[in-house]
């Protein structure tokens, strides 16, 4: 039997949508059009599925979240993970915090920071560099006018140009309304 997971970890649970999700196979064109393109281009997961009851949505969404979470200029792909993982954290998504705590493991090859993350929560201390960064991200994703020009100056006093920084308020974006579709729509399990 399945349980609901309640504590933030790198081991990513599975999904259960609270819906049923749109069977691919009966999807109307709409729908096949609109789930062409997934979010990593690795399968048409439970989530996007689900999403799929929303075709004209999910086909602006899911090229709007390639375009932040993998765009090829700006922030690096490790630095917008950890603003993901930071949102997260504040929305308490268990699955997406898993996700991207997972992506930012494998893409800086370090296991310290997301250990921190998950053992302090929004009181962890990282690097100065990935200080700013989760700040920055956790604040923004706690109450937008909680970023304040401080923390945007904490960016470039790290190094952010402008881009960047643009690039951590949209990974923090995309991710405060990721993961409230997650908690709306189903919840993290263990299988």
């Amino acid at each position: 039997m399945s349980e609901a997971v309640h504590t933030f970890t790198t081991t990513v649970p599975r999904w259960q949508p609270y819906v049923v999700p749109v069977d691919f196979a009966t999807a109307t064109d709409e729908q096949h059009a609109a789930m062409q393109t997934t979010p990593s281009n690795k399968g048409i997961s439970p989530y996007v599925l689900t999403l799929a009851h929303d075709p004209e949505t999910l086909a602006v969404r899911s090229p709007l979240f390639n375009l932040i979470m993998y765009g090829k200029d700006g922030l690096a792909a490790s630095e917008r993970e950890l603003g993901a993982v930071a949102a997260s954290v504040v929305n308490r998504c268990i699955y997406c915090a898993a996700v991207h705590a997972s992506r930012f493991n494998n893409l800086t090859k370090r296991t310290d920071v997301i250990e921190a993350v998950f053992a302090d929560g929004l009181e962890a201390t990282l690097d100065e560099h990935l200080q700013a960064i989760f700040n920055f991200s956790a604040r923004l994703s706690t109450t937008p006018s909680e970023a304040v020009a401080a923390d945007a100056q904490a960016l470039a006093d790290v190094g952010l140009d402008e881009l960047e920084a643009l690039d951590l308020v949209l990974s923090s974006a995309i991710f405060g309304w990721a993961n409230r579709l997650m908690h709306t729509l189903g919840e993290p399990m263990k299988d």
